[in-house]
């Protein structure tokens, strides 16, 4: 079966010449104008990956961006901006999206960029048992982390970290690697992003009566789970 990619672009000439593009790598490929098309699109067609402008008419490529994760999409969103000051691309990561490309762009970093968070992807979403993080539980299919009868809610980068201390106890996890395998293929925005992260993790870890210590700051290299 092929894999569905929806096209979220309002140039016409720009989002047909994805659509060429991508239907020629080999994907199953539809497409909308418009943000608020987008939510609706994405219902019906389910796709594993959103290529997602974020100047969009009615409802911007953030606001689509947002509004998805809330209600619960975990496919991939790679968001395609004009813009270059990387506090607009740190927007769109801590949204939730997991990689984006500069307009304008190179065909063959485009489909570079594509193919290398679906292989990602596919190498992530294998069955797994649930982890454990001291005596909380990470639920993967339900996205929460849970403490006898305590739970809250994970986005997916919040998953993907705690499951990352779940895996290495006690082991110092470098910013770079954290970003690299959290946030996606070769980030190079702001560790400002990770810090960010690492502070809601902390208060979700005290939501559930857990302690947030347990996540320690290691100066000028990352940051560790200490296990108990």
């Amino acid at each position: 079966m092929k894999i569905k990619i929806l096209v979220v672009e309002d140039d016409a000439n720009i989002r047909f010449g994805l659509i060429e593009l991508l239907t020629s790598e080999g994907f199953e490929v539809e497409s909308c104008a418009r943000g608020d098309q987008a939510l609706s699109a994405v219902t019906q067609h389910q796709p594993r990956l959103i290529v997602l402008d974020v100047m969009l008419p009615k409802l911007s490529g953030y606001d689509v961006c947002k509004q998805l994760r809330a209600q619960g999409y975990v496919g991939l969103i790679l968001m395609l901006t004009a813009k270059s000051q990387e506090m607009d691309k740190v927007i769109g990561l801590e949204l939730g999206a997991d990689d984006y490309v500069t307009k304008p762009f190179g065909l063959r970093e485009f489909t570079a960029r594509v193919h290398a968070l679906l292989r990602r992807d596919r190498n992530e979403s294998a069955p797994a048992a649930d982890d454990k993080l001291g005596d909380c539980l990470i639920d993967s299919r339900t996205f929460e982390l849970k403490k006898g009868t305590q739970v809250v809610p994970l986005s997916a980068k919040e998953l993907k970290l705690f499951q990352l201390f779940a895996r290495h106890p006690n082991e110092v996890l470098s910013r770079d690697r954290l970003l690299n395998d959290v946030w996606g293929y070769e980030y190079y925005g702001t560790t400002r992003t990770l810090d960010q992260a690492i502070v809601q993790l902390r208060k979700k870890l005290a939501d559930i009566g857990a302690d947030p210590k347990q996540i320690a700051t290691v100066h000028a290299v990352g940051y560790r789970w200490a296990k108990t």
